[in-house]
């Protein structure tokens, strides 16, 4: 669902991966991490943003779990910075209205970066403006296998009849379950795929590629995405005419 603001009609959920970190500092002859450093910057200004923008829910791709394969020193840094952008944010949240949800294996985060982000989004839950969902170590084809082998148990155990399996039903057992799916998809770093995000939910998703790197990525990049999803039109299955037609009163 979308609102609309200052002459745009702003997605109601924007989700975005955010590329481009390592060769952002490769290209400065900088180590990787130093880009993604760079890129906690960003995250700051899109927050900000898309909360000033009236976006409802923005949804960050921050580790995969394909991400746990990278050297060992990236991967404790990513860590660290999550767990300092966590305790440095958090009051900027409140100050904001802004809920932090998370979606993924959460269990396989370091405990005390785990222990952090419960406190920070224990400390959130109760505000409403918008909800930032951090993915961490989240990958979608993990997503949809959990829910299918825990849908499995139950019909096993005779509490689901498999008959009663529907969209509706499999959409509320995601880690996502009572949001609305996406509107936008943004990647930065110019790549064009999707690595594994959000696979259900990006089904009928507006897709937005650009080339800017994220660290470089800023308010006016944001803007720029959600002005390119006003020129789209979309139909979900429907036809252009039909979707042109007003609603019968």
């Amino acid at each position: 669902m979308s609102t609309e603001t200052t002459g745009l009609t702003v997605p109601g959920h924007i989700a975005i991966i955010m590329d481009g970190n390592g060769r952002w500092a490769q290209e400065r002859g900088q180590f990787r991490l130093f880009g993604h450093k760079a890129g906690v910057q960003a995250v700051r200004e899109v927050v900000e943003t898309a909360r000033s923008l009236g976006v409802r829910y923005l949804t960050l791709y921050a580790f995969s779990t394909e991400n746990w394969r990278r050297p060992e020193n990236e991967v404790s840094g990513l860590m660290a910075l999550l767990q300092s952008y966590l305790k440095a944010e958090l009051k900027t949240m409140l100050r904001n209205d802004i809920r932090l949800c998370c979606l993924g294996e959460v269990q396989q985060l370091p405990v005390e970066v785990g222990q952090v982000l419960e406190k920070t989004m224990a400390k959130t839950a109760h505000c409403s403006a918008m909800v930032l969902n951090l993915a961490l170590s989240y990958g979608g084809r993990n997503e949809l296998l959990r829910v299918a082998r825990n849908l499995a148990r139950e019909c096993e155990q005779g509490t689901l009849h498999w008959a009663d399996i529907d969209e509706t039903l499999f959409t509320g057992r995601l880690y996502s379950a009572g949001q609305p799916d996406p509107d936008l998809l943004i990647r930065t770093g110019g790549e064009h795929r999707l690595s594994n995000f959000l696979l259900w939910q990006l089904s009928y998703a507006e897709l937005y590629f650009t080339d800017t790197k994220w660290p470089d990525f800023r308010c006016q990049h944001l803007v720029a995405a959600i002005e390119a999803y006003n020129q789209r039109q979309r139909r979900f299955g429907k036809t252009g005419d039909q979707v042109q037609q007003p609603e019968p009163l």
